[in-house]
């Protein structure tokens, strides 16, 4: 089962408030801040599209470039010798280190949405 939905290549992570009995998600990977919400699964699908065209119509009548979910650019910080470790691996596999670990990523976020996938079945 996903908690997340899609839309014109944005992505919003859906949470359910029990206290107002409301759904509710906020746009992933972008700093602006775009939420929703709704009382009902297809009211919240309605709400997500909405607030997608609101950002998109918002952002052409500012002038502003909307924000794009992730820029393909990844850093991060690792221990020296996992650091070490990952070279080695990648030199060993005739890669470099980026492309090496963004195979990794790749095969592992793949597997997490096949495993999605099969919990929708």
């Amino acid at each position: 089962m996903s908690n997340a939905m899609t839309y014109k290549g944005y992505q919003a992570r859906i949470e359910y408030d029990d206290d107002d009995q409301i759904f509710w998600g906020r746009l992933a990977g972008i700093h602006d801040v775009v939420s929703f919400h709704a009382d009902s699964v297809e009211a919240l699908r309605a709400a997500f599209e909405e607030a997608v065209d609101d950002y998109l119509d918002i952002c052409a009548k500012r002038g502003k470039e909307p924000q794009k979910p992730y820029s393909g650019k990844v850093m991060f910080r690792v221990a020296p010798e996992t650091h070490r470790r990952a070279a080695i691996a990648a030199e060993l596999a005739g890669k470099s280190l980026n492309q090496w670990a963004e195979e990794l990523i790749e095969k592992a976020t793949r597997e997490l949405e096949s495993d999605d996938t099969q919990d929708a079945a």
